[in-house]
């Protein structure tokens, strides 16, 4: 089996920045790709973004230039997500997912919420 931990969320106002981290463990024997997700009241979860083993990165459009996701230099299956310049529409719970890009199937963590005001 395979658990993630995510930590880091918080309320923050606009503007402001926070930095979330995703420790994975259990099963899991070689580079994977991971990614933050998050989903809002009454919204779909989507994509926030993503790495892949060999460390592509696609971003949400809407995070471009703001969050920056990066993966842990000595423990490959820790990750984290960089936000900054918070906007209030960036509130949501955050998820964390090992596995292929897309909101359905890998494994993901309890999720994180970041409450941004205005």
């Amino acid at each position: 089996q395979v658990q993630l931990v995510e930590s880091g969320g918080g309320l923050v106002q606009a503007g402001g920045s926070l930095r979330l981290s995703c420790a994975a463990s259990g099963s899991i024997f070689s580079v994977n790709p991971m990614g933050w997700y998050r989903q809002a009241p009454g919204k779909q979860r989507e994509l926030v973004a993503h790495i892949t083993s060999a460390s592509l990165i696609t971003y949400a459009d809407s995070v471009k230039g703001r969050f920056t996701i990066s993966r842990d230099n000595k423990k490959s299956t820790t990750v984290y997500l960089q936000m900054n310049s918070l906007k209030p529409e960036d509130t949501a719970v955050y998820y964390c997912k090992l596995g292929s890009i897309g909101p359905i199937g890998g494994y993901w963590g309890q999720g994180t919420q970041v409450t941004v005001s205005s």
